[in-house]
């Protein structure tokens, strides 16, 4: 498979292989509407095969490997990506539309680089011992080892696809467990491509599948549903986490889920003026507001309130929408029309609502050969309730509301009126206030004076309804491995 080809058959056993059904669909390029490809859709059979080749490999040459051999081969597959950078950039931008000066500087060195950290992280990662004493006198050592879950089903989001993937595939393989991934629809490209990866630098057969598909019955539904599969992993949106955990619930498969939000950015009047709109109109707009970590809620204290919002607009009014290859494209489009209709959808509530548009609120005009694709103005809005539908429910686009406030409980009460609790930002030069308000406010992750600042090391994940568990470092381990006691009595 080559990424001109574009036509992306599953990935098992070390294999790409067709569906036997022959059902296939559409690979559309968000940035012109024009269908670049096909991908093969996995019926029960092709999962069923996938899911019966990881659990043969974890008894074969990958369960047999040490640590070091093991994340020696993970450090050759980081490597291998980096050399087909280039293979890897052009897949991620047919498949999301999204500029390649975005691409190229997040999506494909986090996507190598996720392989390497989470390497160094296993072979460095303690357990513990315990000496105690025996009923009758005598002594026993207990001590932990940390063996991998087994097969662990991997459904992976459409807005940052490779990232994101591997984000999950580096700790589980690392761990020694091995995995079925379920890319977006959407978004089939790099999942396909890492096959030929895995291939080229020897990761045994079986070890890193891959299935094409939808969600309910289709390759997702039977992914979770599948009794040997030990684990799922999730990231997307709360209402799909919802489904795959009743599947999950036979069985009593743990799940590792990082869902929606609806995240607030709260900009105190003695912030970098500067530093908080830069940072707050890139936690809105970029990725055309695809990111989870999004900020689509933002209160300002009312003494800076519409300096603050001429500012925001003027920065979403100069971003430039266009080809992602094109010098000075700022943003690119929404993943596919049906999402721009949900989008358009609540940008049509806040208008109802008695939302006052500070800007955008429609379609760009495009170029005729662009004119098919996803494209959608970034947009601000203000003056609208707390009650309010783009205020409350998740929109994931470049959108967001901005209202003022006066006390600093205020606005953590504010924030904190949501079912989700996946990150927020917040920009003072208070340093007490900073670590005041970052204890009460129910997320995750709390930036401060930053956005998508991030040591892979750390926890990460949410809140309420925006997920379950935490990834990154030695926290994803403890989803992916668990751990198991020897207790050996002195004779």
């Amino acid at each position: 498979m080559t990424s001109e080809q574009r036509e992306f058959k599953h990935f098992i056993n070390g294999l790409f292989v067709g569906s036997a059904s022959g059902r296939s669909f559409d690979n559309v390029n968000p940035v012109d509407g024009t269908v670049i490809g096909r991908i093969h859709e996995a019926g029960r059979a092709e999962v069923d095969a996938a899911v019966a080749a990881a659990r043969a490999a974890l008894r074969g040459p990958w369960g047999r490997m040490t640590v070091q051999q093991r994340t020696e081969l993970l450090y050759k597959v980081a490597d291998e990506i980096t050399r087909r950078f280039d293979d890897f950039l052009a897949a991620e931008v047919a498949d999301t539309g999204k500029p390649v000066s975005l691409a190229s500087h997040i999506d494909i060195p986090r996507g190598a680089a996720n392989f390497k950290v989470f390497a160094d992280v296993i072979k460095n990662v303690p357990t513990e011992t315990f000496e105690m004493a025996t009923p009758d006198g005598g002594e026993a050592l207990n001590y932990a080892l940390r063996v991998p879950r087994g097969v662990i089903g991997v459904i992976c989001p459409w807005n940052l696809p490779l990232l994101l993937m591997t984000w999950k595939v580096g700790p589980a393989l690392a761990s020694g467990n091995t995995v079925v991934v379920k890319p977006s629809e959407e978004t089939p490209a790099t999942a396909t491509l890492l096959g030929e990866v895995m291939n080229a630098v020897g990761v045994p057969p079986g070890v890193y599948n891959v299935v094409h598909g939808l969600g309910p019955d289709s390759a997702g539904a039977f992914l979770t549903a599948h009794p040997d599969v030990d684990g799922i992993t999730f990231t997307g949106e709360t209402r799909t986490g919802e489904a795959i955990m009743a599947a999950a619930a036979k069985g009593l498969r743990p799940v590792s889920f990082e869902l929606g939000g609806k995240n607030a950015g709260l900009v105190f009047a003695d912030a970098d003026f500067d530093a908080a709109v830069d940072g707050v109109s890139r936690a809105a707009f970029a990725n055309c507001g695809q990111v989870c970590l999004g900020t689509e809620r933002v209160y300002v204290e009312r003494p800076i309130f519409d300096k603050f919002v001429a500012a925001l607009k003027a920065r979403a009014e100069n971003l430039k929408p266009g080809a992602p290859q094109e010098a000075g494209t700022g943003i690119g489009p929404l993943i596919s029309q049906e999402h721009r209709r949900k989008v358009l959808s609540y940008y049509d509530k806040a208008r109802a609502e008695g939302a006052k548009v500070v800007t955008g609120g429609g379609v760009p005009d495009m170029p005729e050969a662009l004119q098919a694709g996803s494209w959608i103005q970034p947009t601000i809005w203000t003056g609208l309730p707390e009650t309010a539908s783009v205020v409350r429910e998740e929109i994931f686009g470049p959108c967001c509301h901005i209202a003022p406030f006066d006390t600093e409980d205020e606005v953590i009460r504010l924030a904190n009126d949501t079912p989700y609790g996946l990150c927020t930002t917040l920009w003072t030069r208070d340093l007490g206030r900073a670590h005041r308000v970052a204890r009460q406010i129910e997320v995750g992750l709390c930036w401060i004076n930053s956005w998508f600042l991030r040591d892979l090391r750390t926890a990460f994940g949410g809140s309420k309804q925006s997920g379950i568990g935490r990834e990154g470092g030695v926290h994803s381990l403890e989803f992916y491995t668990e751990l198991r006691n020897v207790c050996i009595k002195y004779l």
